[in-house]
């Protein structure tokens, strides 16, 4: 019924990432939320705008971005959707394949397990499936349907 699956990595051993010349990652900063949401919504998903909100406005954001000549090029957070979960993330199209989603996957994983977390679930993932698996070797949770995940809240389900 529904396409995707959640799928979960161990952040214990996370590969390096180089960012290419001229590309920053920070954590977001709250001042941006606007800028930031606007970015979200313009390029992404609506549903996606409150995800990022809820990470960006948590005590030490857990929010991600990727710039370059101060031009937003994408974006990942963490206990956005739950606790322990990664997502969303969003790289501009034109952008993709350049290691910027890479970086920011690794970075704000890295994040995770300095927050505590042996573990972080990646969720609802469809067509990404292969460059989680290839980047940090995450899995599929077996029964991780997203009717039978966190997003079994969802009015939709």
């Amino acid at each position: 019924m529904f396409d995707g699956c959640d799928m979960i990595v161990s952040l214990t051993s996370l590969p390096q990432y180089k960012v290419q010349e001229g590309v920053k990652l920070k954590r977001a900063f709250v001042g941006d939320k606007r800028y930031l949401l606007d970015f979200i919504r313009a390029n992404f998903s609506e549903g996606w705008v409150y995800e990022a909100e809820r990470a960006l406005m948590q005590d030490a954001g857990k929010c991600f971005i990727a710039t370059e000549n101060g031009k937003l090029l994408g974006f990942a957070c963490f206990d956005a959707t739950a606790k322990g979960f990664f997502g969303p993330i969003g790289i501009l199209e034109e952008q993709r394949g350049k290691g910027i989603g890479t970086a920011l996957l690794i970075r704000t994983l890295e994040a995770m397990r300095e927050y505590g977390y042996g573990y972080a679930i990646i969720g609802w993932v469809d067509d990404a499936e292969q460059f989680y698996r290839k980047t940090v070797g995450a899995e599929f949770i077996k029964g991780g349907e997203p009717q039978n995940s966190v997003y079994s809240n969802l009015i939709i389900m």
